[in-house]
């Protein structure tokens, strides 16, 4: 009962043996005959060409594209934060709400800010006040280092004469002095002589005492001159000061209004009511999705056929179809993946698309000649290399390694053959290179 499926089995492996491992001795005694044999020129016998079926392929151009898996992203998303501690005053808005620029999400109670802002106010108008008084006190003291310097130069002018009598005195003593040794004058005028020199000296010691006297008085004068513009300077740093203080107290009362950067959809409720926020604390996330982007990875080997404003197109998984421009390519690769992030801008009017959605996009590039093929006659040759076997000229079956460009429903695109090629669609297992062929013809494609 068992004897037959062994012998079976026998037969099988027998006959695989033969068809894979003595293939060329199994198809020589297959084409023994007169009819099977074939000679060439010097009358010798070769083997019998192997009967194919051709395929004239005729180059075509293609547009190319970069085909990428990748996501829909918000144009813009931002979480709104609180600048300052308060506690929220403002009604709620849910999520999923339309929300203009500029649009109240959250209003913070202002506490005792208002009376901050105002009492800043008062420093600055009276810091404002200071000013003109300072600023009278500089040319009052000018006006008193003028007159000091009219008294330094009526002091000098009196020293020049204290100092001229005071030689004419000199003159006289000396004479009278020299007159009364010889006898020639008495006693009394050497004494109003000496009298006279004493009475110079001290009006010149006065004159030089009031000299000093209007120095001192123009120093004096210069200090407060100095005294009088360092007041004007701190008048100033003072109004400024009190500026500063106020735009500060200002920020703090617009920092009570948080509102909407820019127009988009809430993703998040806005704080609720009566919540106690700190700096930082968020009040709600905002995003934009009109327009969209297209967010994909593209691998570091076609990088260079993607360029800024080539035209992409995507379908969603929904089934949605888009297009839009390319509006970046990055210029640095993901460190683990060793692609370059490519974002691609769509109108979402109506704000269907959602942030997230996955997408197949393609990217236009530069146009390729191709050959349109049915994907059964590709095979591999011995060195495992992709391509396909041929006729040429005289009727010898090649192999030509192609690069599979795209794989569609009608075919496979494939680059790397001449423009017009005899390709054998059925029995390219059957040859290799250098073995000849007997072509049977038919339309392409059909």
């Amino acid at each position: 009962m068992r004897l037959m499926p062994i012998l079976t089995a026998a037969l099988v492996s027998v006959s695989l043996y033969f068809l894979i491992f003595e293939r060329e001795t199994v198809l020589a005694i297959a084409q023994v005959g007169p009819s099977e044999e074939t000679a060439d020129e010097t009358g010798e016998t070769g083997p019998a060409p192997v009967s194919v079926v051709v395929e004239t392929s005729q180059a075509q151009a293609v547009d190319s594209a970069v085909v990428l898996r990748g996501r829909t992203e918000a144009a813009r998303q931002v979480t709104v934060a609180a600048e300052t501690s308060g506690q929220v005053i403002s009604e709620p808005i849910r999520k999923g709400a339309f929300v203009e620029a500029g649009a109240l999400l959250c209003k913070l109670d202002p506490g005792t800010r208002q009376s901050t802002l105002e009492e800043a106010r008062g420093r600055l108008r009276e810091a404002r006040a200071r000013l003109p008084e300072a600023q009278a006190r500089v040319p009052e003291a000018r006006a008193r280092r003028a007159e000091a310097a009219a008294r330094l130069a009526e002091a000098e002018a009196r020293r020049t004469e204290a100092e001229a009598r005071l030689d004419e005195a000199r003159i006289n003593e000396n004479a009278a002095a020299r007159l009364s040794e010889g006898g020639f004058a008495s006693e009394t005028r050497l004494a109003n002589a000496e009298a006279a020199l004493a009475s110079a000296r001290a009006g010149l010691t006065s004159a030089e005492a009031a000299v000093e006297g209007a120095q001192a008085g123009i120093s004096s004068a210069e200090a407060s001159i100095e005294g009088a513009t360092a007041g004007v300077e701190a008048a100033r740093a003072g109004i400024q000061s009190a500026q500063a203080a106020v735009a500060a107290a200002e920020r703090e009362l617009d920092r009570l209004t948080i509102t909407a950067p820019f127009e988009g959809l809430l993703e998040s409720d806005t704080t609720e009511l009566g919540t106690l926020m700190q700096p930082g604390s968020p009040c709600a996330t905002v995003i934009q999705l009109d327009p969209i982007k297209l967010v994909g990875f593209v691998p570091e080997a076609d990088v260079a056929k993607v360029e800024t404003g080539a035209m992409a197109g995507a379908e969603l998984s929904s089934g949605e179809r888009v297009q839009g421009p390319v509006t970046f390519l990055s210029r640095s690769a993901d460190q683990a993946t060793r692609t370059f992030r490519v974002e691609i801008e769509v109108p979402n009017p109506d704000l269907a698309i959602r942030d997230g959605q996955t997408a197949e996009i393609l990217i236009g590039a530069e146009g390729r000649s191709a050959h349109l093929l049915a994907a059964s006659s590709l095979t591999l040759n011995d060195d495992g290399d992709i391509g396909v076997r041929a006729v040429d000229d005289a009727d010898i079956a090649r192999f030509h390694r192609v690069s599979v460009l795209r794989d569609t429903v009608e075919g496979v695109w494939v680059t790397g053959l001449p423009d017009s090629l005899d390709v054998i669609v059925v029995g390219q297992e059957y040859v290799r290179d250098g073995v000849p062929v007997a072509p049977t013809y038919r339309e392409a494609n059909g």
